[in-house]
């Protein structure tokens, strides 16, 4: 099985986004910038293909780059993610070891401040814990993810009208057409400290776009999942607000969601 890394990233040129991110796999690369070009490397370790569109978005840029993906197992990627040497190797060997497993939910560290879960033991996901996991985690067989005909939402993620939730939208309806999914506790990367494209403090827009994100991922559980988040990671999420105001927030973008 072949390792083909989809990354999205901003204003990059190829070299650097190669070197930078410790590639040594195949790549798609999406490039949102203010032009329409396309660049590719050979390497020893793979074939770097590297697409630039004026279009803006995560989820558009990740499906842009499922369209164009080749290899057998597809790895979701960003600009900020640097890969340990023989991350590929890892990955295989983990599908390997779970043939059953449609998706693989890999380790990668993440700065403090950011971090709401790690993945520490090998068990399946399921519906009420999908919330909790970054895109830049998941490792799909390619012609599942084909065969399930599941895409990023437009409406989640940078770029997009609320902040976050591409990537548990995504999880959720990958298992909901029954694909198997899986974490293991084997860590491939880790994210490089930048400025985020969409992570600007545990603020009110931040817990109203939690609060409609929920409803599209929990339906009539929202509010109590919501509330469950909260109670979670309060030492995390309420250092500037009140758990009383965040839930408050919450229940606001739950309800106006409720509404469209």
């Amino acid at each position: 099985m072949r390792v083909e890394v989809l990354a999205s990233v901003m204003n990059q040129s190829i070299d650097r986004i190669v070197e930078e991110m410790n590639l040594s796999s195949d790549a798609v690369i999406i490039n949102q910038c203010d032009s329409l070009g396309y660049e590719e490397r050979k390497k020893a370790e793979g074939r770097i293909r590297f697409y630039s569109f004026p279009e803006r978005g995560i989820g558009r840029s990740r499906n842009e780059a499922i369209l164009r993906a080749r290899g057998d197992i597809c790895l979701f990627s960003d600009e900020d993610i640097v890969y340990e040497p023989g991350y590929a190797e890892k990955i295989v060997k983990e599908f390997e070891r779970n043939p059953k497993a449609h998706m693989i939910l890999f380790h990668i560290q993440v700065e403090e401040e950011r971090r709401t879960y790690q993945i520490t033991e090998r068990k399946r996901v399921r519906w009420y814990n999908c919330g909790r996991y970054g895109a830049v985690s998941f490792a799909v067989k390619r012609e599942s993810l084909l065969c399930s005909g599941v895409t990023f939402s437009l409406l989640f993620g940078g770029g997009a009208r609320y902040s976050a939730g591409e990537d548990s939208l995504f999880l959720k309806e990958f298992m909901k057409k029954g694909f198997l999914v899986y974490t293991a506790p084997v860590t491939i990367g880790r994210e490089r400290e930048r400025e985020s494209t969409w992570f600007s403090g545990y603020h009110q827009k931040f817990f109203y776009d939690r609060g409609v994100l929920y409803h599209f991922l929990y339906g009539r559980l929202a509010l109590g999942m919501a509330l469950r988040f909260l109670l979670a990671h309060k030492g995390t999420l309420c250092r500037e607000t009140s758990l009383k105001q965040a839930f408050a927030w919450m229940r606001e973008g739950i309800r106006d969601a409720k509404a469209q």
